[in-house]
């Protein structure tokens, strides 16, 4: 399990970027025809660990960890069928030090957040990978592996999860909208994981 950083507070907190920027590089989000979520695949596992060394490769040095994050990251439980990687580098806001890299091996930025951590999303489509890129020691990443790692030793909350999972997928026509739609225990999970951290 991982240890929260002396900035516990950044961490719980859950700050909110600039409601007033626009993420999207191109366009708006996409309507999702067939999104879907289905039983864990084993084979994710593996996918992710050819990705990292590719893009450990790719980067060399500027690649300070990359992790596999999300449902995903958690044997048993069930998840839309997309890799989370978390990338860290010294400075998100330096394209010029990754885009490029990431660029050839199929991935395209799609989200630049200069408000919320400085986070940058680029996608890929097959294997479908979403790359997160984040600072070091960024909350948000941390708050990520707190997630994976506290969902692969409470198996009640990963049950808890997958059900709201299949929930939010009632009506839900674009990827941001299923997240609104299962938020609610997401937060009491990190509820939970919070409130654990505090009393150790």
């Amino acid at each position: 399990m991982q240890q929260l950083k002396p900035h516990q507070t950044e961490i719980i907190s859950f700050e909110a970027g600039d409601p007033d920027e626009n993420p999207w590089v191109q366009g708006s989000p996409a309507i999702v025809k067939d999104l879907q979520v289905v039983p864990f695949d084993p084979k994710w596992l593996q996918t992710f660990a050819i990705w990292e060394n590719r893009i450990q490769q790719a980067l060399g040095e500027k690649a300070l960890s990359i992790s596999h994050v999300g449902s995903t990251a958690v044997p048993g439980l069930a998840a839309k069928p997309i890799i989370d990687i978390d990338l860290i580098v010294k400075d998100p806001s330096h394209e010029a030090d990754y885009i490029s890299a990431l660029e050839a091996l199929g991935f395209k930025l799609t989200i630049r957040e200069p408000s919320w951590y400085q986070h940058r999303m680029l996608k890929h489509r097959t294997p479908e990978i979403n790359l997160h890129v984040f600072a070091p020691n960024c909350p948000e990443h941390l708050r990520h592996l707190l997630f994976r790692d506290w969902l692969q030793a409470h198996p009640e909350d990963c049950e808890q999860y997958a059900a709201a999972k299949n929930l939010a997928l009632n009506g839900a026509i674009t990827t941001e909208i299923y997240n609104q739609q299962k938020s609610a225990v997401v937060k009491a999970i990190y509820d939970k994981i919070f409130t654990a951290f505090q009393n150790i």
